[in-house]
């Protein structure tokens, strides 16, 4: 007879088993989720492909019963029943091909890889002029210089202004609807009449100028308090003046907004070092740090002549420092925001501003608006 009987498994078969089990999970599950991943971007994508040919044969249906191309997508008749898709821009090209950037379905963004833009073109492909690092354009009667390289995949170009704002336009734009001057206290102190004067062509003002922040009085070094001082661009007058001149004098439809959030705003630390040339190595200089120029950086950012121009970007965290643009060609880190330049000692109390610090506007512009 025979004695032998069936084994079950051993703990350590059991235990080898198990960690064959987890090996293969553990190579498995990733791969699984990433076809997951895949396959939900996929079908995003397909969405807002649909969503995009749906508006394309709008744009044939309306060239059909009207004989003309349209201008807007609202003027359309969207056939879609696919997933929502949300686009933050939805335009038609001047050739009325659609493009559609900034879109999302069930509220994760979705970019298409094939396009070096990340955005979503129908229709006929559009390239665009290629605008380089100090080319001039001129735009609304005014002109400006490119600050940053703009190939042909790309449908705007950032510009710096050729000039500062002037006296008459810091004063125009800075009173709002309500007669309220955002013009802050901080002009030219004359040291003949000690009034306050504006005795140069471009609007000299303080970065910011709450009630509390710098001289209650101008001229009056016993008034100043940093108190309410701020270097945040977005809490600046100075942002309320830019933003009543690009609201008067630029179309706002050829705006774009850029990768801060803006459509106009002021130059930044970054844009100066790295797209126009200054030494990116900070040294010691008057009244703080400061960054050069180089034979690479081009006259145009600095010569004005003798005003400086505010950047947007603190120098430090005092709360009341942020970098400007010296006419001698240098970036100065010092600048308070709460004054015009450096309040100079006459005697007898009497103080004066030796310098200007001005107003120069940073545009991104469609180019199908030039």
């Amino acid at each position: 007879m025979n004695k032998n009987k069936n084994k079950g498994f051993t703990l350590i078969e059991l235990i080898a088993v198990l960690v064959i089990l987890a090996i293969i999970a553990l190579i498995v599950t990733p791969l699984v989720l990433n076809i997951v991943r895949k396959a939900k971007d996929s079908a995003n994508k397909r969405s807002i492909d649909a969503y995009g040919k749906s508006i394309d044969l709008a744009v044939a249906a309306y060239l059909m019963e009207k004989g003309d191309f349209p201008t807007s997508v609202d003027e359309l008749t969207i056939e879609y029943s696919g997933k929502e898709v949300i686009c933050g821009v939805e335009k038609l090209n001047e050739d009325s091909s659609v493009y559609l950037s900034k879109c999302s379905v069930g509220g994760v963004e979705v970019k298409d890889s094939s396009n070096k833009d990340g955005y979503y073109h129908y229709g006929t492909t559009t390239t665009y002029k290629e605008y380089k690092i100090g080319d001039i354009i001129t735009y609304n009667g005014m002109n400006f210089y490119v600050i940053a390289d703009s190939d042909e995949n790309s449908d705007s170009v950032t510009m710096l202004k050729a000039e500062p704002l002037s006296v008459d336009e810091v004063n125009t734009y800075g009173i709002d609807k309500n007669g309220v001057s955002h013009v802050n206290r901080y002009t030219i102190l004359s040291v003949e009449t000690g009034t306050i004067e504006t005795s140069s062509v471009y609007g000299s003002v303080a970065y910011y100028s709450s009630e509390t922040c710098g001289y209650s009085t101008p001229g009056d070094m016993s008034s100043f308090t940093t108190a309410g001082c701020t270097t945040d661009y977005k809490k600046s007058d100075i942002k309320y003046i830019v933003d009543g001149w690009s609201s008067h004098l630029l179309n706002q439809a050829d705006l774009k907004e850029d990768n801060l959030g803006y459509t106009v705003r002021l130059i930044t630390l970054e844009e100066l070092l790295f797209n126009l040339g200054y030494d990116g190595d900070a040294k010691d200089g008057c009244a703080g740090i400061h960054y050069f120029k180089t034979d690479f950086t081009p006259e145009w950012v600095y010569g004005l002549g003798g005003p400086w121009y505010w950047t947007m970007s603190p120098s430090d965290d005092s709360g009341y420092k942020v970098w400007d643009v010296n006419a001698g060609g240098w970036i100065h880190g010092g600048s308070d925001v709460y004054h015009v330049g450096y309040w100079i000692d006459y005697g007898n109390g009497h103080y004066a501003s030796s310098g200007t610090s001005v107003v120069r506007p940073v545009v991104t512009l469609l180019k199908s608006a030039l």
